[in-house]
């Protein structure tokens, strides 16, 4: 049975953005969410765990930019979220190590 045609996407751009936002916001946040436990934890023990969390939050994250209604809400809480996670673990690197 086929999807109604109602609630498919009428624009080819807002449809690859959906695609870009899930994929390439996802994995940012995904990554930025592994280095911010860096910043905090053993490096061993986060990169044993990102092996199992990543793939099931970068999944998550891919379905939440399909669901949602508005693309570019979804765009500005990926790339809030992938500056809020990072900071931490830039602040400290660039802290302890110098340049």
């Amino acid at each position: 049975m086929p999807a109604n045609k109602k609630y498919l996407t009428k624009s080819p751009w807002l449809r690859l953005s959906k695609i870009l936002a899930g994929s390439v916001g996802g994995y940012a946040v995904t990554m930025s969410l592994h280095l911010f436990f860096t910043a905090f934890l053993p490096k061993e023990n986060v990169i044993i765990t990102a092996y199992f969390t990543g793939y099931i939050l970068w999944a998550f994250l891919l379905l939440y930019a399909f669901i949602a209604t508005n693309v570019w809400r979804v765009w500005g809480l990926y790339i809030l979220l992938t500056v809020v996670f990072a900071l931490p673990y830039l602040l400290k690197f660039n802290l302890n190590h110098g340049s």
